[in-house]
């Protein structure tokens, strides 16, 4: 247990109580806070997240203190009605939270038992009946659970492993070589408590405990459960959440349209989120963005061979028209999902090639057969896009999603005024007892950047959940020092260029070979990270993250050299062979968001202009944008590549052929890249799946430069130190909802 406290680095060497460096492999170890177990750096002196002095973790071989009590009610059941949350420590106002996150986003993939891997993905002959056995394994569980029983051992479960927790990291993901910075992020994977399967049984995770850290369990998938909400504290109470009030947000653009099945911008999934719920979701209190935990399933189970997920869904949940949300409305979303139907758009079905089946053998159970072991499955499950729509309404008039709202989430839809406003009230209905917090809610739709920054520092708006420019931050800390609070992180998220592979001569992979070639990235980073929300150079993963390139190896891509000068010769050479004449004039289509589209427009422009050619950069609504890349009306166009956990089966998806993925805006068929999509998504061993995304990596960007990469972001979001309950992530997709915040005025 001593051994456990001081956590576990990537080389596996478990070190002895209070030591700052592995003492095999010479890695930072990280530094638990005794008040919210959150991991800091081993040289901090204050915790990033809640502000709490770290001397006395440093002095002392204790163990952090256990998980917060909690009454019998809310540890005796997997599908204990209530869900998160601990409100959140602020900080001061010129303190900045979660500066380069010490652990955020992603997770090794779950090895399979040796005896597991002849025939790995062969068919089973009798899948009904492998479905059925679960189904029943997981009734039985449920109907023989002893409410008093289940408290003592959930209880003692929780402090014990809230006690590992708060000390393991698995895995150092960030390096020293690879970041600028001292306090460089880190990437943390961990493990669910479970009970270990039988030959044959599935394996059941429990929702009751925590996940504790150390190496990949094969018998489990990774789970972390959602804390128990707290009850409804008068107003005003000292450090509980306060009932009433309505916080007001600014947002950037307008939505393309309400579907979020069809969407993939933030300027839905901001004012709509709150309406609605998914399957399974990212804890809203997890500033890495990787701890998924209930929200309209309650429980899952896991079959031995990780092909079968069996959920249990809450019962009683009501839509917003009042009836009641069953597996039959889960089966028919996935359905839209997956499987669109003609003149449907789903932009995320090319994340979901692993599932074979969804059924609904039950009101309340929905099952996912895969057609091979997914680490990723999970995390899927707990996309924030997957809101959960009516069967009915489906069957009626799959194209409604797109015009109207309703779903089961905290808000109910009230209006939006275009161009100027969206409106959602507190659901008097909401199955998650004593939630929402808020009154209501305002989305403010504000697309000039001074004018969105104003709004913050005149009282007008709260917070703007996508982030402000350091200059912005700077800004609002200046005007209003003991009334903002500044909270950042690493960003899985960075601006790409679409190319259309039917307009000549983009059709040629040696001219778009030389557009990336013509690109100073480093340059840029240095001095757009100064004004923009853009920090590094990056490949197809996050900097840093487990599967992202090495610095040595991303020089050897087309465009990723520092010798600019021998790029841009080299590209010129290439523009010459192809017969592209210099002065050749072409459209670069671009999104009227500012930060930081028009800074990485203008500089792809002037870029390009380096090596001859004549750039055109024009600005367009978001609804244009979308629209003409929908339609391939553009010669080249920036886009983004956003996740929302970092896993490159979620991160990677968007770049397979035209037709296997309805986001491939390049319109470009690839056979190679689709099967090595596939053979990292398959692969549980992760030195081989990482030579796979190389592999896919320098086909997409350099041999064929299908896409050219440009710069990571990084997010910045100062608010209102009034916002309670809202904690970063490395996503602005994710936290939307709003069940969690709080208002302190």
């Amino acid at each position: 247990m001593h051994e456990e406290q001081s956590g576990v680095p990537a080389c596996g060497h478990r070190n002895p109580p209070g030591a700052h460096f592995c003492d095999t492999c010479g890695a930072r170890l990280p530094m638990p806070c005794p008040r919210c177990h959150a991991i800091n750096r081993s040289d901090a002196n204050f915790c990033s997240r809640c502000g709490a002095g770290l001397g006395d973790a440093r002095r002392t071989d204790a163990a952090p203190a256990s998980a917060p009590s909690a009454s019998p009610d809310s540890l005796s059941a997997t599908e204990s009605d209530s869900a998160p949350a601990r409100p959140e420590p602020m900080l001061p106002a010129k303190h900045v939270a979660n500066d380069r996150l010490d652990a955020f986003a992603s997770f090794d993939p779950l090895p399979l038992p040796a005896e597991s891997t002849k025939g790995l993905f062969a068919d089973e002959p009798d899948d009904e009946a492998r479905l059925e056995r679960m189904v029943r394994s997981n009734r039985r569980l449920q109907q023989r659970r002893n409410p008093q029983r289940a408290w003592l051992l959930g209880a003692v479960g929780v402090s014990v492993v809230s006690a590992v927790i708060a000390v393991i990291a698995v895995g150092v993901f960030w390096t020293h070589n690879e970041m600028p910075s001292a306090s460089a992020p880190r990437l943390v994977g961990t493990n669910p408590p479970a009970t270990r399967a039988q030959d044959g049984e599935p394996a059941t995770i429990a929702q009751s405990a925590p996940a504790s850290t150390g190496p990949p369990d094969t018998t489990v998938q990774r789970y972390q459960p959602a804390p128990t909400a707290p009850a409804k504290a008068p107003a005003g109470a000292p450090g509980q959440p306060s009932a009433g009030g309505e916080v007001k947000f600014v947002v950037p653009s307008e939505p393309p349209s309400y579907d979020a099945h069809r969407e993939e911008t933030f300027a839905l999934i901001h004012p709509a989120a709150p309406h609605y719920n998914t399957l399974l979701r990212i804890d809203p209190l997890d500033p890495t963005g990787t701890r998924v935990v209930a929200d309209l399933a309650t429980s899952w189970t896991v079959s031995s061979d990780k092909r079968t997920y069996v959920l249990k869904l809450r019962e009683g949940v009501k839509f917003h028209d009042g009836s009641e949300m069953t597996s039959r409305d889960v089966r028919a979303t996935y359905q839209k999902i997956i499987s669109p139907p003609p003149g449907i758009t789903s932009v995320r079905r090319g994340e979901y090639l692993q599932i074979e089946t969804v059924q609904a053998p039950e009101p309340y159970v929905v099952a996912f057969k895969l057609k091979w072991p997914s680490p990723s499955f999970i995390h899927s499950l707990a996309s924030p896009w997957n809101w959960i729509y009516k069967a009915d309404i489906l069957e009626r008039d799959v194209h409604w999603y797109e015009k109207n709202v309703m779903g089961t989430g905290p808000f109910v839809f009230v209006e939006h005024v275009k161009g100027t406003r969206w409106i959602g009230r507190r659901n008097p209905n909401y199955w998650d007892r004593g939630k929402p917090y808020l009154d209501g809610y305002q989305a403010l739709f504000i697309a000039d950047d001074a004018a969105q920054v104003s709004a913050i520092r005149s009282g007008q708006a709260h917070i703007q959940f996508r982030g402000f420019s350091p200059a912005q931050r700077d800004d609002l800390v200046r005007a209003l020092p003991d009334k903002i609070t500044v909270q950042e992180s690493p960003w899985n998220c960075g601006l790409v260029v679409a190319i259309n592979h039917d307009k000549e001569p983009f059709n040629d992979a040696s001219v778009r070979r030389a557009l990336s070639l013509a690109l100073d990235r480093y340059r840029a980073a240095s001095a757009l990270s100064q004004t923009a929300i853009v920090r590094e150079v990056a490949g197809v993963q996050v900097p840093g993250s487990l599967f992202a390139t090495p610095p040595a190896e991303l020089v050897k891509l087309a465009g990723y050299s520092r010798d600019i000068r021998e790029s841009r010769s080299e590209a010129r050479r290439l523009l010459a062979k192809a017969g592209v004449p210099d002065g050749f004039a072409f459209v670069l289509k671009n999104r009227d968001v500012p930060m930081p589209y028009a800074y990485i427009g203008r500089w792809l422009a002037d870029e390009w202009r380096q090596i001859g050619l004549n750039v055109r950069h024009e600005i367009q609504s978001s609804g244009q944008y979308f629209k003409d890349l929908r339609t391939g009306n553009f010669e080249l166009s920036t886009d983004f590549q956003c996740g929302y956990v970092v896993d490159p089966d979620l991160d990677l998806y968007k770049f397979q052929s035209r037709g296997r993925s309805d986001a491939n805006y390049g319109g470009y068929t690839d056979p190679v890249l689709d099967d090595l999509y596939v053979r990292q998504s398959r692969t549980v061993d992760p030195a081989q799946r990482r030579r796979y995304i190389r592999a896919f990596e320098r086909r997409l960007l350099d041999e064929q430069a299908h896409y050219i990469s440009t710069l990571q972001w990084h997010r910045i979001v100062p608010h209102r130190s009034s916002v309670r309950g809202w904690t970063i992530t490395p996503s602005h997709y994710l936290n939307n909802q709003l069940d969690t915040v709080w208002l302190a005025e």
